[in-house]
């Protein structure tokens, strides 16, 4: 089983990714991780699954993995989510997950990702607040 990581050492985890990275891809991670906190100040960074970077608030919101071509950010809750501006554009077959994958020289639309953030955290903050149905027995 993983040891947790602290929040202290999974935001320098973060950071070290985006240093590693030392392209368009670092730039890029560096930026959704930005609008995620603006979006949502008190998102909290994780790091799971050795080596993905994950952002939480009442749930996993979102993770961000760095592939040669692309940066994906990949929805826990997605298909859960109102996306009306389309930026869900990989992973839409699936009926939990949906993901935006962003290429090198796209433009983010910043103020649609920052809806769907919250989205994602007022999401999950509401289906913890749910009863669980009981079990018979």
């Amino acid at each position: 089983m993983n040891d947790p990581v602290s929040k202290e050492s999974a935001s320098a985890l973060i950071d070290r990714r985006i240093r590693d990275l030392a392209d368009w891809r670092g730039e890029t991670l560096a930026k959704v991780r930005r609008l995620i906190h603006e979006a949502d100040p008190e998102v909290v960074e994780e790091w799971k699954w050795m080596g993905t970077p994950v952002w939480s608030h009442g749930g996993i919101i979102c993770t961000g993995e760095s592939y040669k071509k692309v940066v994906k950010l990949t929805f826990a809750k997605g298909a859960s989510l109102e996306d009306p501006t389309h930026l869900f554009n990989s992973s839409l077959e699936g009926n939990v997950r949906r993901a935006i994958d962003i290429h090198e020289g796209e433009q983010i639309d910043e103020q649609a990702l920052k809806t769907l953030i919250r989205a994602a955290a007022a999401f999950n903050l509401l289906a913890r607040k749910k009863p669980k149905p009981r079990r018979a027995g």
